[in-house]
């Protein structure tokens, strides 16, 4: 299920030859192999504006004939979440969901529960409770996750 939402949060757009190289570096660095696939697979992510999970990116690929396998788009997608260029999200009803991440600014998630809508939103109040509870509890706050679920109001479209 590949859902969408506002990227109110985004900044202009990062560009792609940037993560590329920071992509290439990670895969030198590891002894990896730098396939066509792979960067094929990173630039298909870098050109959505959603969240989407790994199968709905497979079939994808495969209807704008590209030649990857199931399981190149599975280990590509780990190995952009080892480098941070994507974030992996647990949604609920145990379906991992990812999103571009480089160049990106933290964000939250409201999750509709009936069609899977994914809405982002920023709101600086939750950085300043983040900044307060770490100085408070004397905790370096590296980073956190803010899921809200509920339904939809206007109606699951």
């Amino acid at each position: 299920m590949s859902t969408s939402g506002s990227q109110v949060s985004h900044p202009g757009k990062v560009s792609f030859d940037e993560v590329k190289e920071i992509f290439s570096n990670h895969l030198t660095e590891h002894n990896l192999r730098r396939t066509p696939e792979r960067f094929a697979i990173l630039e298909e992510i870098y050109n959505r504006t959603d969240h989407f999970d790994a199968e709905a990116l497979y079939i994808h690929m495969k209807t704008s004939n590209y030649r990857v396998s199931r399981a190149t788009v599975y280990n590509t997608l780990e190995l952009l979440v080892n480098c941070d260029l994507i974030t992996r999200h647990q949604f609920g009803k145990n379906l991992t969901q990812y999103e571009k991440s480089y160049g990106f600014k933290q964000h939250d998630h409201l999750i509709c529960v009936e069609c899977g809508k994914v809405i982002e939103f920023c709101d600086p109040r939750i950085q300043q409770i983040k900044s307060t509870m770490g100085e408070l509890l004397h905790f370096d706050v590296l980073y956190h996750e803010l899921n809200l679920f509920g339904r939809c109001k206007d109606g699951c479209k």
